[in-house]
């Protein structure tokens, strides 16, 4: 099976190995088969398409499989970039390893590394965090794991619920830290700006047209901070024994002077262990 990168929108963006590969196969496992016959209708393919999308990975693996039984091979792409990169395809491709058969990469676009490539941020790690939760209560919860990481953090999301997505990141990081707002990579409308979080939803609600398309985003890594004394952390993993994680984190702040913001991330670092 290859997995078959293919373009985020402009359709020059595939590479001849992977039209070779298309043309080539016995079947597509596509995301959206609708999707994927524009692609093959502008390479001039006909092709037998399997449907591979979050509702039906486990049951379309068996078509795949069945395919690759018969002696052909068989291609996976989503409707952008990179499949199984916060897309259907991990399970199909899990299935197919375990049957035995190799798994080849046919490697291109991804929309999270074309977003990082343009930021301009320092080099050096980056985290993909893809899609956050749609709910504002888990969505925060999750970005309060995050907030201390000092890699670039790189994520999806979509138009209806960008706004709400970048306002808590504000409140969660604070207000001066840097994202990227990049939207419709590679595409007609495509646009891209780096400003302060606290800046971010103000810049979408600014224009209308700012709040369509799918979105990268790509928050900067939290600045360093100094290492905590261990007297800080003694006192800090006594209160965690017996109070809740933001009370701990507050009492330790005030009765040994150490950052209180060093403090909760390190509470919530221990809690985690």
């Amino acid at each position: 099976m290859y997995v078959v990168a293919t373009p985020l929108g402009n359709l020059q963006d595939l590479s001849p190995r992977a039209a070779q590969v298309l043309g080539e196969v016995g079947a597509i496992a596509a995301e959206d088969t609708r999707h994927t016959q524009r692609l093959l209708d502008a390479q001039g393919l006909r092709k037998r398409l399997i449907a591979v999308h979050e509702h039906n990975e486990q049951a379309a693996a068996e078509q795949v499989l069945a395919v690759l039984a018969g002696g052909a091979s068989v291609a996976l792409v989503s409707d952008a970039g990179t499949p199984a990169i916060s897309d259907p395809g991990a399970r199909a491709v899990a299935r197919v390893r375990a049957a035995g058969y190799a798994v080849l990469a046919v490697p291109g676009p991804c929309a999270a590394v074309a977003a990082l490539s343009v930021a301009g941020f320092l080099p050096g790690g980056f985290r993909f965090v893809g899609f956050l939760p749609p709910r504002e209560a888990a969505r925060r919860a999750r970005l309060e794991m995050l907030r201390e990481d000092g890699d670039n953090l790189v994520f999806y999301e979509a138009p209806h619920r960008v706004v709400e997505c970048l306002a808590d990141l504000a409140a969660v990081f604070g207000s001066e830290r840097r994202v990227l707002i990049a939207r419709e990579l590679t595409k007609l409308h495509e646009q891209s700006a780096v400003l302060a979080l606290g800046e971010a939803v103000a810049w979408l609600e600014a224009d209308a047209n700012r709040r369509r398309g799918e979105f990268v985003l790509v928050v900067e890594g939290a600045p360093a901070t100094e290492p905590m004394n261990a007297e800080a952390e003694r006192v800090l993993a006594l209160l965690l024994a017996e109070l809740p994680l933001k009370s701990a984190a507050r009492l330790a702040a005030e009765i040994t002077g150490a950052p209180k913001k060093a403090l909760y991330a390190r509470a919530l670092a221990l809690k985690g262990a």
